[in-house]
C-alpha cells in the first residue's frame, strides 16, 4: 500500500484575522468562534485540531474540554508542559479529558523555548535542563497513565507510590506528539514519544531531521510516526495564492517586523532559530523552497512557513513530504474558519488520505446532494478523494 496521511487543523486561541500584525480584519477569539472552527473541522473530516499553548493563548485544556462535547469525532491535540505542571496532575487531566471525549485526546509535549516567558511562569532552567525535566516528567506521566504504581527519584522530580485511579480510554495512554530540533530534544523524543514533529522547513532539511530522529529511536529499538506543522494558502490558481500571501502581510511595516524578530531572537529554541534563519527578517527572502513561503515567520513565533499555490501544487508539495516519511500534517490558514473549508474542498481530493481523514459524518448520507442543485433538477456529481 502506498503511503497515506492524516490531516489536522488548528484552533487559533491566540488570535485570528485576515492580516498579520494588524487589528484590521481581526476577530475576537470567543468560544462561539472557536466552536465554529472546531465543528467545521469535524464536519469536513479533519483528523483533529492542534490547540497552541503559552501565555499568549487561552488555556488549551479548558478550550478542548468545552469543545469536545460539541464535536463528534474530532481529536484534540493538547499540550502538557513539563516544568509548569506536576506529572500526576497532568495525568489526571489527560485521563479525564480522554474519558469524557471518548478517546479523542492527543498529547503535545511542550518543553518551551522562550526563557523570558518561562521565567514569568516560574521556570528558571536552561535549555538542556528543561529537557531533563521533560524526560523525568514523562517517565512518571507514562507510568501513571499506564496504570502502574510509580516511585521515581530524579534530579528534578520525585514521586512515591503515585497512582491513577481513573484510566484513560486509549491504552496505554493517548499518543504523545513531540517537536524538538536540538540534540537534547531528539533524545527525549526517542525515549518517550510516538509522533515526532517538525516545523515546515524545506524538504531537504526535513529529511535530515527525520533521519536524526529515526536513528535516535532505532538505538532504543523504537520507531516514530512523523508530523509537520505548516500554514497553507491555497487558491484556484497559483497567481491567486501568491496574491493572498502578499495580502496577508500587506499591513506589516518594517518597524513591526524588526520588533518581532528581536523578540523572537531571545528564544533558545533550536527549532525557532532554524525558522528565523530561513528568511532573516528580509521580505526579499521569503520563498525558501518551491511553493514554500516564510512570510508568516516575519512576525509569528513557531510555525512560520506556508505552502502557497494551486491545489495541485500544494498537494504535490505535501506528497514530497509524505515520501520523506511524514504521515500527518498539522495545518492552518488565515482566517482559520474559511481556510479550513477551502483546504478540505480543494486539496483533500488530491491527497492519499487515510480512512481517518476526509470522511466526516456525511458518509452515512452518501446520496448527497453535494453542492447546489442545478436548475432545480440536476444533482451535481460528488468529487471523490485520492484514497
Amino acid at each position: 500500500m502506498s503511503a497515506q496521511t492524516d490531516v489536522l487543523w488548528f484552533l487559533p486561541t491566540h488570535g485570528d484575522g485576515r492580516y498579520l500584525g494588524a487589528s484590521e480584519g481581526a476577530r475576537e477569539v470567543s468560544l462561539a468562534y472557536l466552536r465554529q472552527i472546531a465543528q467545521a473541522a469535524d464536519e469536513l473530516g479533519y483528523f483533529g485540531v492542534l490547540l497552541p499553548t503559552g501565555r499568549s493563548c487561552e488555556d488549551s485544556w479548558i478550550v478542548a474540554s468545552a469543545l469536545a462535547p460539541l464535536t463528534k469525532r474530532l481529536r484534540f491535540l493538547v499540550a502538557v508542559r513539563p516544568g509548569l505542571q506536576e506529572p500526576s496532575m497532568a495525568a489526571r487531566m489527560a485521563a479525564t479529558l480522554d474519558r469524557i471525549s471518548d478517546g479523542r485526546l492527543l498529547i503535545n509535549v511542550v518543553t518551551g523555548g522562550d526563557p523570558v516567558e518561562l521565567r514569568g511562569d516560574g521556570v528558571f532552567l536552561g535549555h538542556d535542563e528543561r529537557y531533563a525535566v521533560t524526560d523525568e516528567f514523562l517517565h512518571i506521566w507514562r507510568g501513571l497513565m499506564a496504570g502502574e504504581s510509580v516511585t521515581f527519584q530524579g534530579r528534578h522530580l520525585r514521586a512515591e507510590d503515585g497512582r491513577l485511579i481513573f484510566r484513560p480510554v486509549q491504552d496505554p495512554y493517548p499518543p504523545l506528539y513531540f517537536g524538538g530540533s536540538s540534540d537534547a530534544g531528539i533524545e527525549v523524543a526517542a525515549d518517550h514519544c510516538d509522533v515526532y514533529l517538525t516545523w515546515g522547513e524545506p524538504p531537504a532539511q526535513v529529511a535530515d531531521k527525520i533521519a536524526r530522529a529515526r536513528q535516535a529511536a532505532a538505538r532504543r529499538g523504537r520507531s516514530f510516526s512523523y508530523g509537520i506543522r505548516l500554514h497553507v494558502i491555497v487558491r484556484e490558481t497559483e497567481g491567486e495564492a501568491w496574491e493572498a500571501a502578499e495580502s496577508l502581510i500587506s499591513r506589516l511595516d518594517d518597524a513591526t517586523i524588526a520588533r518581532a524578530q528581536e523578540t523572537l531572537k531571545r528564544q533558545d529554541s533550536v527549532g525557532q532559530s532554524r525558522m528565523m534563519a530561513l528568511h532573516g527578517g528580509d521580505r526579499g527572502r521569503l520563498v525558501v523552497s518551491p511553493n514554500l513561503w516564510a512570510g508568516v515567520g516575519l512576525v509569528r513565533g513557531g510555525a512560520g512557513t506556508a505552502l502557497v499555490g494551486s491545489a495541485d501544487q500544494v498537494a504535490d508539495r505535501m506528497k514530497e513530504y509524505i515520501d520523506l516519511g511524514i504521515d500527518r500534517f498539522i495545518l492552518s490558514g488565515y482566517p482559520h474558519l474559511e481556510e479550513a473549508y477551502r483546504f478540505a474542498e480543494l486539496v483533500f481530493p488530491k491527497l492519499p488520505l487515510r480512512s481517518t481523514t476526509g470522511t466526516g459524518p456525511r458518509v452515512a448520507r452518501n446520496d448527497g446532494p453535494f453542492g447546489e442543485v442545478i436548475a432545480n433538477d440536476i444533482v451535481p456529481a460528488r468529487r471523490v478523494g485520492a484514497h
